[in-house]
This record gives structure tokens, sequence and C-alpha cells, in this order.
């Protein structure tokens, strides 16, 4: 299992000046090479807030804290906080928001850590976190303890198809059965995501799994520098991947392909990414832990006004962030509006991203129920083995408890004055039901896995 891990690539993409065409419409996509690596801020200036009346024993021990993102809608209330100055009312004034080449930059610069030019946290795929604190993705299987903090979003994410596909696949892939024996026997229908084993490798997973094609024989599926992914689709290289808002809205516009479906419709308000910050950081900062918590816990609920978001989609396309030509590329997904790009339109606010609360209650607390499901994914798929579902989970619980620290969010939306109704009580959200009828109960991973017809893990 380590040895499987260690052949992910590290390789790290840089910045040339002189960009070409396509390389311009790709900057800011899912963690592509942005205008400067160390890029932090927007140009414009954060909002002036009044810092909150803290009292001696809720002043963060530091000002200073280093968070990493990609630009995509998951990093808002990162980028939210620190404009509308939501980390600095409450003592965090000093927060680096540095802009990620890639995921696996991310994952390289939270092994360094902030003092060795690295970074402190950040936004993450999951389970990225449990996999760091395992060592299992790590330079020399380095076990890198990170505590999980909130949850940032629901939604914002889809699976791209490229054009020559356009009304032969869709939600229901399993209609499409026959195009992909056809293609399995020239050139196999090829689909890539970003990083391995966490979110958007999941997504195309569990949907062409639930339409009866399995991902590890009926298809090519492949980590793609998100740099080359449009210009692959567009050569015909590759027939789809994992994308996230905005570029939905830009993949239709510019005719290069169409969205077969949102995440919302596979798994309506389901976890998306999540905070996360190193474990000793946070041991050694408590306060300001919670001082940065109750910042993004502002943005998440500013985000969730509608009203601001066209002032949001501006702070967005900055070029210090996603670098987009227009905010409107934002305007249509932050309101549930979807062009899908093959005939069908979505106008539903509840397919939105949500940043604080959904159809089901909270979003930014992190439930430890949902990164169970995430692991039991893993061991679906056989990137994690067997035994962490063993004995009722036992394994997979006791990282779970050891990485997610839902009980600090609880006491920064304490502290914050955040009213009890939205603040939950149990730390599982309940049973989780799916597009395809599936259902996962927390109490029961072994139960769930037995109930997949396709998997990698035998049970």
């Amino acid at each position: 299992m380590t040895e499987f891990f260690n052949q992910i690539s590290r390789r790290k993409f840089i910045v040339t000046a002189g960009a070409s065409a396509s390389a311009v419409f790709l900057k800011g996509c899912l963690g592509n090479p942005p205008d400067s690596l160390t890029g932090g801020s927007s140009q414009s200036a954060p909002t002036a807030q009044t810092v909150a009346n803290i009292s001696p024993d809720q002043a963060p021990e530091t000002d200073t804290v280093k968070l990493g993102y990609i630009p995509i809608v998951e990093a808002a209330p990162l980028i939210i906080a620190k404009e509308k100055g939501f980390f600095a009312k409450y003592g965090m004034t000093k927060v680096d928001l540095s802009k990620q080449a890639s995921w696996g930059s991310a994952r390289d610069n939270v092994e360094i850590g902030a003092a060795g030019g690295g970074i402190d946290g950040g936004q993450w795929q999951m389970p990225m976190p449990h996999l760091i604190t395992e060592g299992l993705i790590t330079k020399g299987n380095q076990k890198i303890p990170m505590y999980v903090l909130a949850q940032l979003v629901t939604h914002g994410n889809g699976i791209a198809i490229a054009s020559k596909h356009a009304g032969k696949i869709g939600l229901q892939v399993a209609q499409a059965k026959s195009l992909f024996a056809e293609l399995k026997s020239s050139t196999p229908f090829t689909a890539a995501f970003t990083f391995p084993h966490v979110n958007q490798d999941l997504w195309i997973r569990y949907w062409l799994a639930a339409g009866g094609l399995d991902p590890d024989a009926d298809v090519k599926l492949l980590t793609v520098p998100a740099a080359q992914t449009v210009a692959n689709m567009k050569t015909g290289t590759m027939d789809a991947f994992s994308t996230g808002d905005p570029w939905p809205y830009r993949i239709v516009r510019d005719k290069i392909g169409f969205m077969a479906a949102l995440t919302a419709e596979i798994w309506k308000n389901h976890p998306e990414e999540y905070l996360a910050i190193r474990a000793d950081w946070v041991d050694k900062n408590p306060k300001a832990t919670k001082a940065i918590l109750k910042g993004i816990m502002e943005a998440q609920q500013w985000l969730d006004n509608f009203d601001n978001r066209k002032e949001a989609a501006a702070i967005l396309a900055g070029r210090n962030y996603f670098n987009l030509p227009t905010p409107e590329i934002l305007a249509d997904p932050y309101q549930g509006k979807y062009d899908m790009g093959d005939g069908r339109k979505i106008d539903d606010k509840s397919m939105a991203a949500y940043y604080w609360k959904d159809e089901k209650g909270s979003v930014s607390y992190p439930y430890k129920s949902h990164d169970l499901w995430f692991i039991t994914e893993n061991v679906r798929w056989g990137f994690l083995p067997k035994d962490y579902l063993a004995n009722n989970a036992a394994k997979a619980k006791e990282l779970i408890n050891k990485v997610n620290r839902e009980d600090i969010w609880k006491e920064a939306a304490k502290e914050a004055g955040i009213a009890a109704a939205d603040i939950p009580t149990s730390t599982s959200r309940g049973v989780e039901e799916f597009f395809d009828g599936v259902k996962f109960d927390p109490e029961n991973p072994e139960a769930y896995l037995k109930s997949l017809k396709i998997k990698k893990v035998s049970v």
C-alpha cells in the first residue's frame, strides 16, 4: 500500500512567461499555475472591519498564518474572510492566502510548513488530511498530523465531457454503456482528475459505477495536471474530467464540452472541501485557530446571503485569485443556474454552492460521518486496506477522531455567538442517500460496501 501511494507524482509545474492563449484560458482552473505561486491577496484592499471586542482569554497567540488555496469556489470562505476583514475582526490581521499551483504542491507545501517556506494549512480535498496524517502521500511516508476544522462548501462540482460525446452521455451513464464498450475495444474512454483518491476522483468513480461501469476496467482513469485537462479534451486525447465552478460555464461557453452531471445531482448537499491545518500549528495556537474559524464562519454566512454574491463574484474573479475575464462567469452558477451545454438547463437555487447552511442543516460543521464516507470509498477502490473498516470501522474511527476536531469548531461557534440551533449536537449527519438509491449508514459502513455491485475490495 505504501509503495502504491509513493507512485503518486510529485511534479511541480512552473509558470512561464509568454503563455499561450490556451494557457491564459486555463489560469486559475482547478489549481492551474497562477500568476504567482506565492501570490496571496487581491489587489483590492480588504473592507474595513472593526476588530471585535476580544477578551484576553480569546486573544489569538499570533496574528499570522499562511493558508493555501486552489482557485475554485471552495476557496471562497478563505478569500472573503480576508477581503471583507472577517479574519482581522477576530485579531488575525496577517493571514497570507497562498495560491497553490496544484494539489500536489499544496501537499508538498504543508509538509514543510510555513516556517520552511510552505503553508500552515488551508483548503483540502478529502481525505487528504487523513492520508497526510497517516504518511500515505508524503515524502518518505512521513506522518504529518493534520486537523480538519471546518467544511468549506457543498456542491459546486461536476463531470465535464468532451463535445464529441454530446447527446450520448448524461447523468444516467448506464444509457451510454454501449458507447463505453465500443471505445474500450479501440481507444478507451479517458477521464481525469487533479489528485488521486480524493473528492474529484471519487465523484467520477461513483458516477461511473452507479451506471454499471467499472472505473478500473471499463475506462481509463488518470491524474492529469489541471493545466493539461482542457487542452487534452480539445485534441481528443481525453474524454472527461471532474471540474469545479467557475469552469463549467467556461467549458460550455467555449464549446469545449458539456456537463453530464453536477455533484449536486449525484449526492444532494454532499460534503465537498475542507479547512485543515497542521496539528502542531493548532496545538501551539488554539486561540488563533478559533479566531480563524470565526472569520471563516462569518464569511460563510455572508456568502449564503445571495444578495452578496455579485460582490463575491467580483472579489473572487480578481487577478490574484481566480483571474477570470469577467465576474459574470460565476454569476449564474452562484444562483443555481447551469447551462449544461447539451441542451439541458438547470435553474434551481438548491443546486448552488452553499457555505453555511443547506437543506440538511450545517455546511460548515465537519461531520465525522462524512469523513467516514470518504475513508470507506478509499477502501472500496483499494486505496486503503479493508482493515480500516473491520470491527465496526474501529481503525477508521480512530483516525477520524484524531484528525477531525469538530470540538474546536463548536468552541469557536459558541465564542462567536452562533445560535445554538446552528451548532450540531451529533457528529453524524445520519444516513445519506445517493442519486442511484444507494444509502450510506455511518453506523454500518460495511453494509454500504456490500450493497455496492462494483468495487475493488472483497467484502
